[in-house]
């Protein structure tokens, strides 16, 4: 066996997580649904001057459906991705703290909005990443319609 041959081998191995046509077509379609409804959801926040917008909630989705899959692929216990999914939570935490301002002098807070439609695209994101492909479509269009609809359905108070 020549070094080419080796090289070839160890390329061809590192790449078989993906074994066959089907593991392979599940992945690539949960990926693209993460990647489809974090951009949804984040066309909304930049379509309102937020700065967390499309690219950042596309990249949240898909992230946590990464963190989802990869060790699914290995076929660990639920006990194991329960921890995984803990850990995506707490971690998403800090990003959307990151969100969150408040300057000194004004009672007003700003974006918790933004934050919350961050966690919950992490849980949009889960959920793909389990195969829980409806319920991620279905929450996303929840929270489309909460951001775009509800508030023309009630009037929030002023804070003056």
């Amino acid at each position: 066996m020549t070094a080419w041959d080796i090289a070839i081998a160890t390329i061809a191995d590192e790449f078989s997580d993906l074994s066959g046509i089907e593991p392979a077509i599940r992945t690539v379609l949960r990926l693209l649904l993460a990647a489809l409804l974090g951009g949804l959801l984040g066309n909304e926040r930049e379509h309102h001057g937020k700065a967390a917008g499309i690219r950042t909630h596309m990249l949240v989705a898909l992230g946590s459906t990464l963190f989802v899959l990869a060790p699914q692929l290995t076929g660990v216990s639920h006990d194991a991705m329960s921890r995984v999914v803990q850990g995506i939570v707490a971690g998403v935490g800090f990003l959307c703290a990151g969100t969150i301002l408040k300057t000194s002098g004004d009672s007003k807070v700003r974006g918790l909005t933004t934050a919350a439609g961050l966690w919950l695209n992490t849980a949009v994101g889960v959920c793909v990443g389990l195969g829980h492909e409806a319920t991620a479509v279905l929450g996303t269009l929840l929270a489309l319609f909460i951001l775009n609809v509800l508030p023309k359905i009630i009037e929030e108070p002023r804070q003056d």
